[in-house]
């Protein structure tokens, strides 16, 4: 690989990091095509991006970002994939998932909406990670109650606010 080509490849990767808010490393060596296949179709239904990557240029890369990656780039060793995905537990979910059948991939790190994880530990963590779809359905649920108890306050109140008062103090007692 040229000069050229290596700094082609530093900057396609710091555009990628700056572009994703989550961003996992993990080691796949030693999948066999099938398994390899199967997982880039796993990734690829689940609108994940994985690349196996050089270390040293994706440690360049970090480098160059603007984002501070801690202790991400000491995981840079052995075989990297790099996952990027919108939806910050979905690579998770993707290698509990695939690990039912296999002892890979494993997980190096992630970097979760500037939340820093290191080791395959994290694993389950991550994947009880809500995303932002979730936290906002959960939002929504919550903001709801307390309308449809007024709303059904008003129901059985008989439209009165002397009804309303005393249906919403019933329901308090």
């Amino acid at each position: 690989m040229t000069r050229e080509e290596k700094s082609r490849v530093i900057e396609d990767l710091t555009t990628q990091l700056a572009d994703s808010t989550n961003i996992y490393l993990a080691d796949i060596s030693g999948l066999n095509a099938d398994s390899t296949s199967k997982l880039r179709r796993a990734c690829f239904k689940e609108g994940i991006k994985l690349a196996v990557v050089k270390n040293t240029l994706l440690a360049k890369a970090m480098d160059a970002s603007e984002k501070d990656f801690a202790e991400l780039p000491e995981v840079l060793k052995g075989n990297t994939a790099i996952m990027l995905s919108e939806t910050g537990n979905a690579p998770a979910k993707v290698i509990k998932e695939f690990r039912k059948k296999a002892d890979r991939p494993l997980l190096k790190g992630a970097f979760i909406e500037e939340a820093i994880y290191v080791g395959d530990d994290q694993l389950d963590a991550l994947v009880d990670i809500k995303s932002r779809e979730e936290l906002i359905g959960e939002i929504v649920g919550l903001l709801q109650s307390p309308a449809k108890n007024v709303i059904s306050a008003l129901k059985s109140g008989g439209s009165t606010i002397a009804g309303i008062i005393k249906t919403l103090s019933e329901k308090e007692g």
